[in-house]
């Protein structure tokens, strides 16, 4: 049966999230089928240039199967 796992952190915190994420998939014993991101960056405030960002939100879609209950 697939699954949907969608996970949310702050690009600061990109370290905490992996951990989050591999301890969900060893704890879970999934199969993943993909995996997908976003990364969503704010323009700093009174920032001189365009290419300056401020931290920004990181979304992480996980598709994974799980064996189906009952078997």
């Amino acid at each position: 049966m697939q699954q949907v796992k969608i996970f949310k952190s702050v690009d600061t915190e990109l370290d905490d999230l992996e951990k989050q994420i591999n301890r969900f998939i060893r704890k879970n014993n999934i199969r993943v089928l993909s995996i997908s991101g976003n990364h969503s960056a704010a323009l700093a405030t009174g920032a001189s240039s365009m290419n300056t960002f401020s931290g920004g939100d990181v979304t992480v879609i996980m598709l994974f199967e799980i064996e189906s209950p009952g078997r």
